[in-house]
């Protein structure tokens, strides 16, 4: 599935204008983006400037040559490109597998244009199909939230990895837990009733935020690009 990412990658590097500031998200499919963002930079074709989203999508960037602002010094970038966990056919997604969900709406909110790039296998007919919502938590309001994620109908397991003993921590230092709401029947209602809850940083769910999907599909060895157009709802 490699390829399928790339391709999908590298049709959105074609609708970065010039002298853009560029919103960069993380992620596997983001790597191929960036890398190609980079090469352009680096032969002079393509002059922009990046806003991180998380230290990988940092480290990256600076590796493949890509001039940086800290995100704490701008309040609007031109286009942001970020991958996603799910997509439904409404253009909303869940993201935060990799736990940058909080920079990457911030990011997002900040953009003139957002662009979701995706292979096929992350698009569903109701989020909440596959994946989990991350919810990102301040530490001492991990029990109360929990227990409202469950009243919500979610079962909340707190995010833990290998390679470190207890929890997962964010970026920005805090807790995730993984919620299953799977399907999620109100994806708009459930949106702004994590928020409510007192303790939440942020959570995955991003509705409404979409400008366009970016879909690569089967065959690998030939991929098809699909562009969707997402009409936000006033």
């Amino acid at each position: 599935m490699n390829a399928l990412k790339r391709a999908a990658a590298l049709a959105a590097v074609e609708l970065i204008p010039p002298n853009a500031v560029v919103g960069l998200g993380s992620g596997s499919t983001l790597v191929y983006f960036i890398q190609e963002l980079g090469l352009r930079v680096r032969q002079g074709q393509l002059h922009v400037t990046g806003v991180s989203t998380s230290y990988q999508a940092r480290s990256l960037a600076k590796e493949y040559g890509i001039p940086l602002w800290d995100p704490m010094d701008i309040d609007s970038v031109d286009i942001a490109v970020d991958g996603a966990d799910e997509v439904d056919p409404a253009g909303n997604v869940i993201k935060g597998a990799g736990g940058a969900q909080v920079m990457e709406k911030v990011v997002a909110a900040c953009a003139k244009q957002f662009i979701i790039v995706v292979d096929e296998r992350k698009c569903v007919p109701t989020l909440g199909t596959r994946a989990t919502v991350p919810v990102e938590v301040i530490a001492p309001a991990l029990a109360l939230v929990t227990r409202r994620l469950r009243e919500l109908g979610g079962k909340p397991m707190l995010r833990s990895g290998s390679g470190k003993l207890g929890p997962v921590i964010s970026d920005l230092g805090h807790l995730i837990l993984d919620v299953q709401f799977a399907p999620i029947a109100d994806a708009v209602r459930l949106d702004q009733q994590i928020n409510s809850l007192p303790g939440v940083v942020g959570h995955g769910l991003f509705i409404n935020m979409v400008d366009q999907v970016i879909i690569a599909r089967s065959p690998v060895e030939n991929p098809r690009v699909e562009m969707l157009q997402v009409t936000r709802q006033a």
